[in-house]
């Protein structure tokens, strides 16, 4: 079994990191490079930074803060929002991102993913999906989870792979920040559909969630928000509780 990657994400509001429930009701969760930091020297394998009104705002990504960050990590770094062109991925790119995401560009032009991946290379090119469960389908949301498409989460996932993204990263808007669990069900079949890397996204609440995403939903990698920023769980202490459930993870 390939290690499991532990990823704290950082979602970025008017220059602050902020955190809410089923993506509403946003609460300040502090300075973003003062929490990068602290992730980068307590074992975090990855950091993703998340501008999440951007898009919403018709605005680019926060290149000087991505640059900030970026000085004083050693860990690969991801960032999205707002990326609408290779162009976009350039100036993060040169500003210290080792990766971007996109979602909601992906979807309203596909042919992105290709382009991304043929210049950077499909490790550079992360497509996150954004989901909600409505009458049993898993239907794709873009706009930070604002606006609802017909497109099923299981057939996006595998367009997104055949256009040459390298990982894609769900978030269950069911399961968004309610601490309940992952979506490990749909995380399993997503796992069995495509080729590439899945990152799970949406409900870590325990360390047993985090074993249970890997083992039930298959996932590759975990990413949480709030219980890490609010130091409910220290990452080191899950990663050691992960390894003693059998899970290999870097220590």
């Amino acid at each position: 079994m390939l290690t499991k990657r532990i990823i704290p994400c950082l979602d970025i509001k008017n220059g602050r990191t902020v955190k809410g429930v089923n993506f509403v009701d946003l609460k300040d969760a502090g300075d973003p490079v003062e929490l990068a930091i602290h992730y980068a020297e307590n074992l975090a394998d990855e950091l993703v930074f998340l501008d999440i009104s951007a898009t919403e705002e018709r605005r680019k990504t926060l290149a000087k803060l991505v640059e900030d960050i970026a000085q004083h990590i050693n860990i690969p770094f991801t960032v999205g929002g707002g990326i609408a062109s290779v162009k976009d991925v350039e100036l993060l790119l040169k500003h210290g991102a080792d990766k971007v995401s996109i979602n909601s560009a992906a979807v309203k032009k596909p042919s992105l993913i290709t382009e991304i991946a043929s210049q950077f290379g499909s490790q550079c090119c992360v497509v996150a999906i954004d989901a909600k469960q409505i009458d049993n389908e898993w239907k794709v949301h873009l706009v930070g989870g604002k606006q609802a498409t017909s497109l099923n989460l299981f057939e996006w996932a595998k367009q997104v792979e055949s256009l040459g993204a390298g990982e894609i990263l769900f978030t269950s808007m069911n399961h968004d920040g309610t601490k309940n669990g992952f979506a490990n069900e749909a995380l399993a079949k997503l796992s069995s559909i495509v080729n590439i890397p899945v990152i799970a996204s949406g409900g870590a609440g325990t360390k047993q969630h985090f074993k249970d995403t890997f083992i039930l939903g298959q996932a590759d990698a975990a990413l949480a928000a709030s219980v890490f920023h609010f130091k409910e769980i220290q990452i080191k202490d899950l990663k050691t509780y992960l390894l003693n459930s059998k899970i290999p993870v870097r220590l």
